[in-house]
């Protein structure tokens, strides 16, 4: 069996609004734990590796968690180099956090190449009963208008966590020229990494 250095890499960004639940969600993807005591913002940046088999080929992710304060903004910007995928969270129970989501969408996309895997979360969903402010069908309007994919994820119930890295993976591997970095948005402008792969599967949300 190869080691994880020798597989194809993937890299994703995890952006969003200081707050929204994208360490929360990374920590329950790659370690499946969830601390409703922690609250501690991520500063600059963070990072995990994941393997991920997909349709019997293997990947090696590579998931970056970037801060959400103003002051860290410099910083995140040249994270994005070489980016394949990018995750964008907002708090569903937070309309000041939805509303951000436009900034954030224009930040990515004058960041990356063109073709790159966006991916938009409505994360805490466990407070859809209770503290819900931004509806699914907002959250998906905004997602159709970027080009994006959509869903609703819970770090703390485990509810489509893992479809979300699935589907960006997913994205990702079909996107012809995105993994062998062929894709341009313009010129001057990043280009994305190496490797080839292939997968499919759809978010039960």
């Amino acid at each position: 069996m190869a080691s994880d250095d020798d597989l194809p890499t993937i890299k994703v960004l995890l952006i969003g609004p200081s707050g929204a639940g994208k360490s929360a969600l990374l920590t329950r993807y790659c370690d499946d734990e969830f601390d409703p005591e922690s609250s501690a913002a991520t500063i600059g940046i963070d990072f995990k590796i994941k393997r991920l088999v997909v349709r019997g080929k293997a990947y090696r992710l590579t998931l970056f968690d970037t801060a959400g304060q103003e002051r860290f903004r410099t910083l995140s910007t040249s994270f994005y180099r070489g980016a394949h995928g990018v995750i964008l969270v907002y708090d569903i129970s937070s309309r000041a956090s939805f509303l951000t989501m436009e900034r954030w969408f224009d930040e990515a996309e004058a960041n990356t190449a063109e073709g790159v895997a966006l991916y938009l979360v409505g994360s805490k969903l466990d407070k859809a009963e209770t503290g819900r402010e931004v509806s699914s069908e907002e959250g998906q309007a905004l997602a159709e208008a970027h080009g994006a994919r959509f869903c609703e994820a819970s770090a703390k119930t485990r509810a489509n966590v893992r479809d979300v890295f699935v589907n960006v993976v997913d994205q990702v591997v079909q996107t012809p020229g995105l993994l062998s970095g062929r894709t341009r948005r313009a010129p001057g402008t990043v280009a994305v990494g190496s490797d080839e792969g292939g997968y499919g599967s759809g978010c039960s949300c």
